[in-house]
């Protein structure tokens, strides 16, 4: 039998008292781990991270937690290898493994900005003095101070490093400490980092706490001074939105939900041209990179009519070069979703698209794999879809893999319309000829990668 994930609560590494449900290898199919939080006292655990994690992050200023906050990035950096080996068995490839891993670097070393932005203090005065009555006998003044609770992390199964690790850093150096939950398919990966970070012992006692497992009565010990950071689907988020503790004891809730991304090629960037060509790479990138599985990716693809032929061949083209198989081999270029119930869950998506539609590349029953079996890892073949604007179905199913749907439009009003449609909130990039003949991103999309830092 596969070990069994501990969680870390209370300050010690906590058994289960069951075996838990088992955790796949997403390439092989090979039971990986166990996982069950029973036995988990989640009052005692968030009373822990108030009276003790809270106390010693609030005794630090601004730049040493910062300061705390870029050692752990090193350590992170220099033990990166260990936790790529790990990644492989999500389904991800070197190349998704780096990607992540340099985005959850980041979150560490931008506390640099916690050092040139933020006091060397316990608190921070937020704008001038404001005089409230005459005379100056009456006058108001707003200072910042860390809550006196927890940060609850319930994280996606997509992004089992970076997810952490960018809301950690920001309420770490808001001096609240976390806990964090992830989900299940992908927490053996968690786990490992969670062991590499209490390993150092860089972080104060109670800052950081994690669970293995279900969330259980969790949400039933928040108080007013604690805040829960989720990501997911809007209907989970709408469900722990409505948890009768959050709304009554009024708990701070942020959600990170599903999206129906936009990119849209300008009428002017024809075949042949820079920009036309940027387009296609990023559109196969995004489908491609994490096989899809990134809140960024380009899920609806608009183009002018008179281009859609084209861009279909052209990114038909790219995606046929592309490897598919065991993330350790040679060559291979995109690995497999995360689980095989993420895999039915694709393949039901884009059933629902393909009735708006149909598919111009890829088959959602059948895959060529390297050194893989196809039947017992998550592997599904990347999927081009052209699909009908007026139709529901491509502005609210969201296949969350190597999905995406192209969506012609005739005029830029049109376009407008159709991008409006997305039942979430969508984030657009823009790809047109300017000036000096380079292409235009618009501030959802950092420079130089392709996707929002969300």
């Amino acid at each position: 039998m596969a070990p069994v994930l501990r969680s870390y609560v209370s300050g010690g590494w906590h058994r289960p008292v069951e075996e838990g449900r088992p955790l796949h290898d997403a390439v092989t199919g090979q039971e990986v781990a166990r996982i069950s939080s029973a036995g988990v006292d989640f009052a005692a655990a968030l009373e822990h991270g108030r009276r003790v994690g809270g106390p010693a992050l609030r005794e630090l200023t601004f730049h040493q937690r910062a300061a705390l906050l870029k050692a752990l990035g090193r350590h992170l950096r220099e033990h990166r290898e260990d936790l790529y080996a790990v990644s492989a068995q999500t389904g991800a490839t070197l190349g998704d493994s780096k990607f992540a891993s340099t985005a959850a670097s980041a979150c560490c070393s931008r506390t640099r900005r916690g050092r040139r932005e933020l006091p060397n203090d316990t608190v921070y005065v937020d704008g001038a003095v404001e005089p409230l009555g005459r005379g100056g006998t009456f006058v108001g003044q707003h200072v910042c101070t860390p809550l006196h609770g927890v940060a609850v992390q319930i994280n996606a199964f997509n992004f089992p490093v970076w997810g952490p690790l960018e809301k950690l850093a920001p309420a770490f150096l808001a001096g609240v400490p976390s806990l964090i939950k992830p989900a299940s398919p992908t927490a053996f990966l968690t786990a490992a980092l969670v062991e590499l970070i209490v390993g150092s012992g860089l972080l104060p006692e109670g800052s950081l706490q994690f669970v293995a497992g279900s969330t259980g009565d969790l949400l039933d010990h928040l108080t007013e001074q604690d805040l829960v950071a989720f990501t997911g689907s809007a209907s989970t988020a709408a469900t722990l939105r409505t948890h009768p503790t959050v709304v009554r004891r009024a708990v701070r809730f942020t959600a990170e939900a599903d999206s129906l991304n936009l990119s849209v090629l300008g009428p002017d960037a024809a075949p042949g041209t820079p920009e036309f060509d940027l387009y296609v790479k990023g559109v196969v990138a995004e489908m491609t990179v994490k096989a899809g599985q990134k809140c960024t990716a380009i899920r609806r693809a608009f183009v002018p009519e008179q281009h859609v032929d084209a861009v279909v061949e052209a990114v038909s083209a790219r995606l046929h070069r592309t490897t598919i198989g065991n993330p350790a081999s040679e060559g291979v270029r995109m690995g497999a979703l995360a689980s095989l119930e993420q895999r039915e869950e694709v393949r039901r998506s884009v059933k629902a698209l393909a009735d708006a539609g149909r598919i111009v590349f890829g088959d959602p029953a059948k895959v060529d794999v390297v050194d893989a079996d196809p039947e017992r890892g998550a592997f599904i073949s990347p999927i081009l879809l052209v699909g009908d604007p007026e139709r529901a179905e491509p502005h609210e199913v969201e296949a969350f893999g190597p999905v995406s749907t192209v969506l012609p439009y005739a005029s830029t009003a049109q376009l407008i319309d159709y991008a409006a449609r997305a039942r979430a909130a969508s984030r657009a990039r823009w790809s047109r000829p300017t000036r000096r003949s380079r292409a235009r991103w618009c501030s959802a999309s950092p420079r130089g990668t392709g996707g929002c830092s969300c």
